[in-house]
């Protein structure tokens, strides 16, 4: 089979994926946006090792796009991107398309070149646009404006789902939002991953921690996007209760609003222990996860159907213990607490998170961290994985 797998993103585990299908014998171009600002990405460049069939190509909108400016997100996605991808499309002649992560205008440049060579479409739905347009834009826009326009980007998606031949969700909590689909079409449950082996558990005391004179001392680290699905202060609130710690630092490895939000906290409060870096080389973030005695995860309450934080999922492979202020209906926080790897306090509560985190640096993280590890091992097998994706292909009626 051809298959283009298109992830607007570039996350890791959605290129393992593609590096997976090709390793199964089939062609795979794995298309992304190459002008995204404060996006952690994986390794989406062909490596030697990769399988024959795997290739990869990154589009350029000639300009920065910032995903974490709402009337970006919900209005501006650049159409020269879903064009790129139309004619990718065009050119490679696959059997089928996946996408993940375009937004709903993005989507259907893609959805439109898929009809005009007869192959079908299928949408990994990783956010529910119009939901979140319902809670963030009346916010942002006014009461009937912000409404209006919630209620465009509500029918765009749902137009977009009801035209697709195939349907996956990252959560059963997605289901009762796809509220049309064409006769036959399974709606099928995937839960997101992180690629197990090229996340492996690294040693404590590492070069990068060493670099960043983090090996000596007890570490919160945060490392991931900030934008609208977060509240920052959580992270100050933590740097405030232990700036008169010696011996702990708190680390945010971020880019875009929220950082320029921390950057002007750390400096208005004289946080030295407030650690704040860019987003790190994929290759290196394992000694980055590593160097952390907690981990640290954020979400605002709205976003506790819509959002499953993909950065929760590399934490896991790491075997650190983790600190989550998510709301509990999360599956992220399910994840989490049933599994005795951390901690889960409300999203709105900073005193209930800085609470969590002294009593987590009194704890025994080592057996939180070992069965972060232990759940991701039995859970993210990329091989099993990349059959069941096969499988959506064959429901969504591919050819050949």
């Amino acid at each position: 089979m051809r298959i283009l797998v298109h992830d607007y993103s570039g996350h890791p585990f959605q290129v393992q994926l593609s590096r997976q299908l090709a390793k199964m014998g089939h062609d795979v171009l794995h298309c992304y946006c190459g002008s995204l600002a404060s996006t952690p990405q994986g390794s989406l460049a062909k490596r030697p090792e990769d399988a024959p069939g795997f290739d990869s190509m990154a589009t350029d909108v000639g300009r920065i796009i910032d995903r974490q400016n709402y009337k970006a997100l919900f209005f501006e996605d650049d159409p020269s991107h879903g064009r790129q991808i139309a004619d990718a499309v065009d050119r490679f002649n696959p059997d089928v398309v996946l996408s993940s992560n375009g937004s709903p205008r993005v989507n259907s440049f893609i959805q439109e070149a898929c009809w005009r060579v007869g192959i079908p479409f299928v949408c990994w739905v990783q956010d529910l646009y119009g939901h979140s347009a319902k809670t963030i834009l009346p916010a942002k826009l006014g009461g009937l404006v912000g409404g209006t326009a919630a209620k465009l980007v509500d029918w765009m998606e749902q137009k977009m789902l009801a035209k697709s031949d195939g349907i996956v969700v990252i959560a059963d909590d997605f289901k009762p939002f796809i509220k049309n689909k064409k006769p036959g079409v399974t709606v099928t449950t995937i839960e997101n991953w992180a690629p197990l082996e090229e996340m492996p558990v690294r040693h404590r005391v590492n070069h990068w921690g060493k670099e960043h004179g983090l090996d000596s001392t007890r570490n919160f680290i945060y490392s991931g996007t900030l934008g609208m699905k977060h509240n920052p202060d959580l992270l100050v609130g933590v740097a405030e209760a232990f700036r008169n710690t010696p011996d702990v630092r708190v680390v945010v490895i971020s880019q875009g609003k929220g950082m320029d939000y921390l950057k002007a906290a750390k400096e208005e409060k004289g946080l030295e222990n407030f650690i704040l870096l860019p987003f790190q080389e994929f290759e290196v973030l394992p000694e980055v996860l590593a160097s952390a005695d907690v981990l640290m995860a954020i979400l605002e309450p709205d976003a506790g159907v819509f959002s499953v934080p993909s950065k929760v999922l590399s934490y896991l492979c790491a075997g650190r213990g983790i600190l989550l202020a998510v709301p509990l209906e999360n599956l992220a926080s399910r994840i989490v607490a049933d599994n005795g790897a951390g901690r889960v306090v409300p999203p709105t509560d900073v005193d209930a998170f800085v609470a969590a985190a002294r009593e987590m640096l009194d704890a025994d993280v080592a057996a939180m961290g070992a069965n972060a590890r232990a759940y991701a091992e039995r859970t993210f097998d990329i091989v099993s994985l990349g059959e069941r994706f096969m499988e959506v292909f064959r429901k969504a009626g591919v050819r050949g």
